[in-house]
């Protein structure tokens, strides 16, 4: 109980993002490198001077760090779009990338570049715990590729911390053993539905869309446990949110090129784990005398609802 707790209170950021991304190309022509971003106009609103603190946070370098010719960025469709150009010491067969955007957007933040030289290409993925990586223009196997993607799924819904409210909020409202496997696997299905559908894509939907709609799924099924604590149906609710959830998912699959189904393997096993770790301390907090432990749920619940219903209105405001 004491986990679910520590793990709400941690969630009522003072600039909150259930989605933050940003998507770049990087494409090699001899020792020339012509960089493309694009990136939320809201992501780069608090910073004085967005020019200059993006390009100190990405680099790039093979045998000494390539030189920044030129760069300059604009407002198009409600993104930021920065160029640049680059240039190594002598054409690289590969290079290094360092990025460290989430240290000046929002922690949780994911920027997802797309590295081009001729025929080949090569996706990384950057946040707050992976900065760096290198790009070797190699054709993958086909385990590598899978593997990557299940890694990137894994983290990708083990690092999104509406995702892990929203389970801890799952696991207060299975009153059974029998029903909390029963939500969970609605909940993941509803995600998997809209992934292979692409329904974000169908609906056009936008970030702050999906940040507004998550934010507000956590306070929903708070509400549930609050006011209907006997309410049915809620595993045909879990499905329903799921879809809302699955739009995370799908945004960071159609900006990246990553498989789906690896990559959702990954995302359900990191929930898995997690919906098990918060089971295991849910029955742990049944040992304490059960009015107390109507308590504590309730004020855990309220305090579901209320990082939601901050986390919607930041949204909107922002």
């Amino acid at each position: 109980m004491r986990l679910l707790l520590v793990l709400a209170l941690a969630a009522i950021p003072a600039r909150a993002h259930v989605v933050s991304m940003s998507t770049s190309e990087a494409r090699l022509q001899g020792a020339r490198l012509d960089f493309e971003l694009r990136m939320p106009l809201y992501e780069a609103a608090h910073m004085a001077h967005p020019e200059a603190e993006l390009f100190a946070n990405v680099h790039f370098r093979a045998g000494g760090e390539a030189t920044l010719l030129e760069h300059s960025c604009r407002a198009d469709a409600g993104n930021l779009v920065c160029n640049a150009v680059y240039r190594f010491h002598t054409e690289p067969e590969q290079f290094d990338v360092q990025c460290t955007f989430a240290a000046v957007t929002v922690p949780n933040h994911v920027h997802l570049m797309r590295a081009i030289h001729g025929d080949k290409s090569e996706q990384a993925a950057f946040d707050a715990s992976f900065t760096s990586m290198t790009i070797r223009f190699r054709p993958p196997t086909a385990f590598e590729v899978a593997a990557r993607d299940a890694v990137s799924g894994f983290w990708r819904a083990a690092s999104g911390m509406v995702q892990v409210l929203f389970l801890a909020a799952l696991v207060l409202a299975a009153r059974s053993r029998r029903e909390l496997l029963l939500l969970a696997a609605m909940f993941f299905a509803g995600q998997a539905i809209t992934a292979a559908a692409h329904l974000s894509m169908r609906l056009q939907v936008s970030a702050r869309f999906v940040e507004a709609a998550t934010a507000l799924t956590i306070a929903y099924l708070a509400v549930e446990i609050l006011l209907l604590p006997s309410a049915g149906q809620r595993w045909l609710i879990a499905g329903v949110l799921g879809l809302l959830h699955g739009m995370y998912f799908d945004m960071l699959l159609a900006a990246g090129d990553y498989g789906r189904t690896a990559f959702l393997t990954g995302a359900f096993a990191a929930e898995s784990i997690i919906v098990l770790i918060f089971a295991m301390a849910a029955r742990f907090g049944r040992r304490i005398p059960v009015l107390r432990q109507s308590l504590v749920m309730r004020a855990m619940a309220s305090l579901l609802l209320a990082t939601g219903l901050s986390w919607f209105i930041i949204r909107l405001k922002s």
